[in-house]
């Protein structure tokens, strides 16, 4: 009896693999099925995609495991470096990799270049000291990164650079000692980062002039709790602000918040930084957070003001509107008295007036998120003429008294440097009029002169002399006075009283009198 293998006819427009072309895909099936269902280890709990190898003392990923896992748990191992070769095959799907409390002291870079596609990595609870530069740039795809518990001291500024689509970081208690602005403004900047997480670290002061830049959407993210602040009334108007504004971070954990009060150069005590008793900060100090951050805004009358919606939720697919103080609906493409909104949530006033003054509510309403948010933002409105007109006025003060006191320094200066002296002036005219006085003398009596004896003549050289004015030829002996000299008119008006001298007892001539005289017979 014979066999024969009958072959059936194949049906039309359909070609039947021959035996070698079966073979071949027996072959690849048996060679690949292993590898891609792989096997459980002894070492690990395997659930479908999701495998967990806690606590089995290892130090690296086991090699037989099921490639298309999504969920790969290696908690509680002695696992103490990462580098290129601690995960030997490639994890295409996995989007969760927790590695925390291991004895992990540094990464390497390329560590998880097997595993590109990762969405949560958990680091926490081992003994990293630094974060090197680019240590995560495989990880393109990386949304939630965890470094919590460990003594992280340094972060090099680059060190989270192409973490493009991360949204939470946790580096609670660590070793900080500074503020990572490098997450917010820089070329390496996270601009999707919602939630950062440093509380518990070594941070005594904050750049508050750099947290002003933050946008508001990620400032709400900010966990600051628990670290040793120096009480600061930049830091307390900052916190205050996140405070009326409702921040979870700051609400949830309001009693966390303290800072050292110094009471002198050796002690120091912890007080909450939220009370409003012990710092005795200025309004206008606190303030000055809200008008860094934009939530208060100046107004002038009769000038057109743009006021933005600085929302969490993002102007792709949000729908904004505003409400002005007296509850009035303002929506984009509607035009309500002297208000606007524009589709990306900005408000214009035209030409403000006062009554516009008060609070506006701006309400984003984001669709693909089903997210909304709700921003609130005081406008003050003042008249700028009247303003301006105020400093005009100062300004004329302040120059007329400038002025009134250069004039009163320059008098000043001229009473003392040209007005002569009294007491110089005086001597000057005493000696000018004794000059006089000896021309005089020596006119009115030329030849006298000569005829007196030498000595005489140095007896009376001190005296001094002014004389009478010329006389009319009237009678004689008028007015009981004689003439000295019948021939000539007498031309004297008076005599210079002088104080006599010694030698002088015998000219009486030279000495007025108003009572007459007769001369000696």
């Amino acid at each position: 009896m014979s066999l024969r293998s009958h072959t059936l006819p194949a049906p039309p427009g359909v070609v039947r693999p021959g035996r070698r072309e079966l073979l071949c895909l027996l072959v690849v099936t048996v060679a690949v099925s292993p590898g891609a269902s792989g096997v459980c280890p002894t070492a690990c709990i395997c659930a479908t995609d999701i495998v967990s190898c806690t606590n089995k003392n290892l130090t690296k990923v086991p090699g037989n495991l099921f490639r298309l896992i999504k969920r790969l748990d290696l908690s509680y191992n002695r696992i103490g470096l990462l580098d290129s070769e601690w995960i030997p095959v490639s994890f295409g799907k996995l989007n969760t990799l927790i590695i925390r409390h291991n004895n992990i002291t540094s990464i390497s870079m390329g560590s998880f270049s097997t595993t590109p596609n990762l969405k949560c990595l958990d680091l926490s609870s081992n003994k990293l000291k630094t974060v090197k530069s680019a240590v995560f740039q495989e990880l393109k795809v990386l949304e939630v990164l965890l470094l919590y518990n460990n003594h992280i001291s340094h972060l090099d500024p680059s060190a989270f650079g192409g973490l493009f689509q991360l949204q939470k970081l946790y580096l609670s208690g660590n070793f900080l000692t500074q503020f990572p602005m490098d997450l917010y403004i820089g070329r390496f900047k996270l601009t999707e980062l919602m939630f950062l997480d440093v509380s518990y670290n070594r941070i005594p002061f904050l750049p508050t002039h750099h947290i002003n830049l933050v946008p508001g959407k990620q400032l709400r993210g900010i966990h600051l709790h628990g670290n040793p602040f120096v009480c600061d009334c930049s830091l307390y108007s900052l916190l205050i602000f996140w405070y009326r504004r409702h921040f979870s971070s700051v609400m949830d954990f309001k009693n966390d918040y303290t800072c050292r009060l110094r009471s002198d150069s050796r002690h120091s005590h912890q007080v909450l930084l939220l009370q409003d008793s012990f710092m005795n900060c200025s309004d206008s100090v606190i303030n000055g957070s809200f008008h860094a951050l934009g939530f208060i805004h100046e107004a002038h009358v009769g000038e057109r003001l743009i006021v933005h919606c600085d929302s969490k939720t993002g102007s792709s697919n949000t729908d904004f509107m505003w409400v002005a103080p007296d509850n009035i609906l303002l929506e984009p493409d509607r035009e309500v008295k002297n208000f606007h909104v524009f589709r990306n949530g900005s408000l214009v006033i035209e030409s403000p007036r006062f009554e516009d003054a008060g609070v506006y509510s701006c309400i984003a309403m984001n669709r693909q998120r089903l997210l909304n948010e709700t921003v609130d933002v005081t406008i003050n409105v003042s008249n700028f003429t009247v303003n301006r007109s105020h400093a005009h006025e100062a300004f004329n003060t302040a120059f007329t008294t400038l002025a009134a006191c250069v004039a009163s320094i320059i008098l000043v200066l001229l009473y003392l440097y040209l007005t002569p002296c009294p007491c110089r002036c005086k001597a000057k005219r005493q000696k000018s009029m004794l000059n006089q006085s000896n021309a005089h003398s020596s006119v009115l009596s030329p030849d006298l002169a000569s005829d007196v004896p030498a000595d005489e003549r140095k007896a009376g050289a001190g005296k001094r002399v002014v004389f009478l004015e010329p006389l009319k030829d009237t009678a004689a002996g008028q007015n009981g006075k004689v003439r000295l000299f019948p021939s000539e008119p007498v031309i004297a008006e008076g005599i210079l009283k002088s104080t006599r001298v010694k030698s002088d007892s015998d000219s009486v001539n030279s000495v007025f009198s108003d009572t007459p005289f007769v001369a000696s017979s």
